[in-house]
């Protein structure tokens, strides 16, 4: 990465933006990895900067030539909240710093790069950008240590309440970790080569020496016999998709879900597939949040979604029901369901009940469901039918029950047979199929009724 300022040459049709600096802050276009970004960062000599109106407006300058010149926005953190001496002006101009960020979203990438502390409002801003990376010093909060133990009486530290490592573990908010600003940056780099400069253009597509017919036996043969047995699903991804193109974000969190950038014959696609090692690939809360995030920024930057599906379900419970299950299931119900991109759904194993519906089914629209031989579609598993119908019936009846069951109703040909799959397929011919797909939807565009936006279930 250069640290000059780019010519209009160099950086084809942006105007040249001189640097300039606001208490501890400067913003100006930077080239990373050959791709031209708007880049703001904060003086690191200086480890608690406050936003003032001045810093606030020299961010909100930057995002406004962001979304002028259709450029990346990347901003690296490193502020302990508003300046609470200027009062009601700092807050003012934080406020129109959220409003242009979040009219930046689904138009031009933004990334935020924590490198230090992120306190108060400005933290907010963080659940408002497309994509987090955090160094693993740093921390992020909307109320610190202080303030809890002054409201709740509990004693915490700094890392235990907002260090890297409880972001990416529980709150989800943090995409990629980092060991300090040097690999933050290089994740930067890493992020930006999957996307687009803006909603306006496609993805670039990659070089790559990856034959588009290269066939993938090893795909199938990592699923176990048993139709419970555990593997690792992002081996499965990373044998259909270019050799070592897989980026995985937000990978700690909601583990039972891989989203992933990858490319098929150099062709960037989002991946979204279910993970059997973790909660036996159920789709709980986290995971659908974190499958209809990246579903639909998928959809606004041009990149073509490839699920993997194999899940039993829904996890059951009472805490998720009354935390809201139906909600936020509803969240990659609906993701799918308004997304125009092209839409590959490969069903691995299992598929059951409302999870068959919310992974990308051909009922949700997608342009193409596959299906692997050993596939099971069905509203539920054999045992689970046996429980409800056969309830009453004896050991052995209820065994036949499940073997009569499995025959009939799980397999992939049954809904061959009513259109709600493309084809059963060897799994080694994966690879191809997708990009062939891939090639054949390359100009793919729906033309959406206009409207002022619809009611995402949030």
């Amino acid at each position: 990465m250069t640290s000059t300022d780019l010519a209009g040459e160099r950086a084809g049709r942006v105007t040249p933006i001189e640097a300039h600096r606001a208490d501890g802050a400067s913003g100006t276009v930077r080239d990373v990895d050959g791709r031209p970004v708007v880049w703001v960062e904060f003086d690191r000599a200086a480890p608690h900067v406050r936003l003032t109106a001045a810093t606030s407006e020299l961010i909100e300058a930057s995002l406004r030539v962001a979304l002028d010149q259709r450029l990346p926005f990347v901003m690296v953190m490193s502020t302990v909240g508003s300046d609470i001496l200027e009062g009601i002006d700092a807050l003012d101009a934080w406020g129109r710093v959220a409003h242009l960020l979040t009219r930046c979203s689904g138009t031009v990438p933004t990334i935020l790069v924590v490198d230090g502390p992120a306190v108060s409002g400005p933290a907010l801003l963080l659940g408002v950008a497309d994509f987090v990376v955090m160094t693993e010093p740093s921390s992020a909060f909307v109320n610190g240590p202080v303030m809890v133990e002054q409201f709740t009486g509990i004693g915490i530290d700094a890392d235990e309440l907002g260090g890297s490592a409880t972001h990416v573990r529980y709150t989800g908010v943090v995409s990629v970790i980092a060991t300090d600003l040097t690999g933050a940056i290089e994740a930067v780099g890493e992020l930006l080569a999957f996307l687009p400069a803006s909603v306006d253009s496609d993805p670039p597509r990659w070089p790559t020496d990856d034959p588009a017919d290269r066939r993938c036996p090893e795909a199938g043969e990592l699923i176990p016999s048993s139709s419970t047995g555990s593997y690792d699903v992002r081996a499965v991804a990373a044998a259909i998709v270019d050799h070592d193109s897989m980026l995985e974000v937000r990978a700690r969190w909601a583990p039972n879900v891989v989203t992933a950038f990858a490319t098929i014959d150099g062709r960037p696609v989002g991946v979204v597939a279910n993970q059997p090692m973790s909660l036996a690939g159920t789709l709980d809360i986290p995971a659908s949040q974190k499958a209809a995030r990246f579903v639909a920024f998928c959809d606004a930057f041009n990149l073509p979604l490839v699920t993997l599906v194999d899940t039993p379900g829904f996890y059951p419970g009472k805490d998720l029901e009354w935390r809201g299950m139906i909600r936020h299931g509803a969240q990659l119900v609906h993701a799918y369901a308004r997304a125009t991109v092209p839409r590959i759904c490969v069903i691995l194993r299992k598929s059951y009940g409302g999870a068959y519906i919310v992974m990308d089914s051909k009922t949700m629209g997608n342009d193409l469901c596959i299906a692997w031989p050993w596939a099971e579609l069905a509203v539920m598993g054999a045992g689970q039918a046996a429980a409800i119908l056969a309830r009453r019936a004896t050991p052995d009846e209820r065994a036949q029950f499940e073997i009569e069951y499995a025959e009939r109703l799980l397999n992939p040909y049954v809904a061959a047979e009513r259109g709600l799959v493309d084809a059963v397929i060897d799994p080694a011919d994966t690879r191809e199929l997708i990009a062939a797909a891939l090639a054949a939807l390359e100009d793919k565009r729906e033309r959406l009724q206009p409207r002022k936006h619809c009611n995402s279930p949030l």
